[in-house]
């Protein structure tokens, strides 16, 4: 939501997201959205390390010179990186919070035959503040796995090793971050509909979210434990 209102109100050329293989929704495909059609392509849990920044090239002689791009930590730490060097008008930079991803797609297949009964059936997933995994499956099915009795012995290499050395879980340079991350936890609400964590770290943050905020609904953040 917040990509497409955003992409419209600040008039971008194009949007950098992941869309998924066409035979496989759970496989990243970076493309150069140009359309609000094609970043909606861009929904949807893709939980493997994906080479978005491979794209940049494609951005000289295209006329783009106000870009969106949306990524983890990694891929944005490199994207400011090389900004100066990209030459654009504007940049702004949606992030999420990111906690791991697979290697590879044979890493991921590995994770969800632990994780699910049904692992060809899984539409994606998300390790939740209640310390399970929420596991979707198509057709609307849930299973809720307990973090805990996932056999770790047998997931060792499910995890790229570049995330053990992750310093920026909290994608610190976008401008506008959104995830579950310190996102209160609410029993019983599937994680597609369930309240996320927003964090605006500057002027084109809080613009990102203006765009949207007739789209969504916003409380002040809380607090609590001892």
């Amino acid at each position: 939501t917040i990509t497409v209102f955003s992409s419209l109100s600040m008039q971008v050329d194009a949007v950098l997201c992941v869309a998924s293989e066409h035979d496989d929704a759970l496989s990243p495909r970076p493309i150069l959205a140009r359309s609000v059609q094609q970043v909606l392509l861009s929904r949807g849990v893709k939980p493997i390390l994906t080479p978005s920044l491979e794209l940049l090239p494609l951005l000289d002689g295209s006329g783009v010179s106000r870009l969106l791009v949306c990524g983890v930590g990694c891929q944005v730490q490199a994207l400011r990186a090389v900004e100066p060097l990209l030459g654009l008008e504007q940049l702004y930079v949606l992030g999420t919070n990111c906690v791991d991803n697979a290697p590879s797609r044979q890493a991921l297949s590995k994770f969800l035959h632990v994780a699910s009964r049904r692992p060809g059936s899984v539409s994606g997933y998300e390790f939740m503040a209640d310390y399970n995994v929420h596991v979707n499956l198509r057709g609307g099915g849930l299973e809720v796995v307990p973090f805990f009795t996932l056999p770790a012995h047998e997931l060792k290499d499910v995890i790229a090793p570049s995330c053990y050395a992750c310093f920026d879980y909290t994608n610190a340079l976008a401008d506008l971050v959104v995830g579950y991350m310190a996102a209160p936890h609410q029993t019983g609400v599937r994680m597609s509909k369930h309240p996320q964590s927003v964090t605006v770290r500057n002027e084109r943050g809080a613009g990102m979210l203006a765009a949207a905020r007739h789209k969504v609904h916003v409380t002040n953040d809380t607090s609590g434990g001892g």
